[in-house]
């Protein structure tokens, strides 16, 4: 008998789909030639936002030839976004900031101050040559791929100029101007019924939160650093509000972390939005500015424990819309996302670099992998468990998030084998040991 193809888009979890593999090899091979795409403009590397500024669109034209010069892009189908229109801008925006982001430009700004303050476009957010262009290719980009993955055209797409997540709907924020995550999501949602948005960029994903804070259609989780940091949102006990109550998910963290102790967080927690959330489609943003040495950020992550999460939400084999983001140190943020490519299409690269156009940047060394610093870990076991016990308080965790941590972390939850009828009783309560959380 012939077999039928499996349909990545009906996730029935991680581990009934493991059950599948191991009855039949076919669905393993199958599922191992996923069809990759990724989206790429040239002219995205000829954006300036000013002197000094940190954002460079540079990093993006810098990750795009490492892609080339380790062969990566063989084994991906390569596509020029379309730049998104006024009219696909406005399906989230409104329609008087979409204007006024394609009229001003640096010789007609003084023309538009109450606009500017209004809009929230100046410092941080300034204008600078081609920014309604560049907004264009970013946002057509996410479009784009959220097209493929909707018409069955690809099973993972990927678009490094995209993940700008902190746009409003009528404002500009920390360097974004317009939120093609949002755009994309709700492109998405034309052909799945929920969309799970993902977020590892050390700042929170306030503006695509916001945007959907009020739904049951789409699912928010970000990892990121809070407390006297930008945006200031992010909060354990933001949750989501009306039908979108207990759908968003924020896990604050500290300076420092490394690689094990995010690890530690972010697996048990995915696994358990996957199991009970079981989405249609997956949205990853992937901001750099996590990774040790960030010119803005203070987390202490490698490139493997950053890629690593990226792994873990491929794994999953639903459709997969993985983005850029943040990201400071533009020569890591390069080699992050190259090698996070690399995982996504199963190819082992060198860690010795090859020869690019930007070979310079990465001297002294010029390896792939960067090294983290000594700088202390903040995020000490007490505070990540309190804040994994605190998120059990939100009814959708408490029936498998016990279960599940402790598959990926049970010495850390059970210190003895004394302890765990305390730890039984937690959870009917929502704490572990006896301690609650705050």
């Amino acid at each position: 008998s012939v077999l039928r193809k499996p349909q990545l888009h009906e996730y029935d979890g991680r581990r009934n789909r493991r059950k599948l593999l191991v009855v039949c090899p076919f669905f393993l091979y199958k599922m191992s030639k996923k069809r990759t795409c990724y989206f790429y403009d040239a002219e995205v590397g000829n954006y300036y936002y000013g002197t000094g500024h940190p954002m460079k669109p540079h990093r993006i034209r810098m990750t795009h030839n490492l892609l080339l010069n380790y062969g990566l892009y063989k084994k991906m189908e390569i596509y020029r976004p379309k730049r998104a229109s006024k009219k696909e801008m406005a399906q989230f925006h409104s329609d008087d900031y979409v204007k006024f982001l394609q009229l001003i430009t640096p010789d007609n700004m003084h023309e538009y101050s109450k606009q500017l303050q209004r809009f929230n476009v100046g410092e941080d957010c300034p204008v600078f040559d081609g920014m309604y262009q560049f907004c264009q290719i970013s946002t057509g980009g996410s479009i784009g791929g959220a097209v493929k993955l909707n018409h069955g055209e690809a099973d993972i797409a990927i678009n490094w100029g995209g993940g700008l997540h902190h746009a409003k709907k009528s404002e500009a924020s920390g360097f974004c101007y317009i939120n093609d995550i949002v755009l994309a999501i709700l492109e998405l949602l034309k052909y799945h019924a929920r969309v799970l948005y993902i977020d590892i960029d050390i700042h929170h994903g306030d503006g695509v939160e916001e945007a959907f804070y009020t739904t049951d259609r789409v699912m928010t989780v970000s990892f990121h650093k809070f407390g006297e940091y930008f945006p200031g949102t992010g909060d354990i006990r933001d949750i989501g509000a009306d039908k979108g109550k207990y759908y968003s998910v924020n896990f604050p963290l500290r300076d420092g972390i490394d690689d094990e102790s995010y690890e530690s967080i972010f697996k048990p927690i995915i696994q358990k939005v996957m199991d009970w959330y079981r989405p249609g489609a997956i949205v990853l943003q992937c901001g750099a500015d996590s990774l040790s040495g960030d010119r803005l950020g203070c987390f202490n992550l490698s490139l493997k424990g950053h890629g690593e999460c990226v792994k873990f939400v491929e794994s999953f084999g639903v459709p997969l819309l993985v983005l850029g983001g943040g990201g400071y140190t533009i020569r890591n943020v390069a080699r992050c996302w190259s090698y996070e490519t690399s995982l996504l299409l199963g190819s082992d690269i060198s860690d010795e670099l090859p020869f690019n156009d930007y070979l310079d940047y990465y001297g002294p060394d010029f390896r792939l992998h960067i090294t983290p610093t000594n700088m202390e870990n903040l995020n000490d076991p007490k505070y990540l468990e309190k804040m994994k016990c605190a998120l059990t308080l939100q009814p959708i965790f408490n029936f498998f998030f016990y279960s599940v941590v402790s598959q990926h972390n049970s010495s850390f939850l059970f210190q003895n084998q004394a302890n765990r009828k305390s730890a039984q009783s937690g959870r009917r309560t929502g704490c572990v040991n006896g301690r609650c959380a705050a």
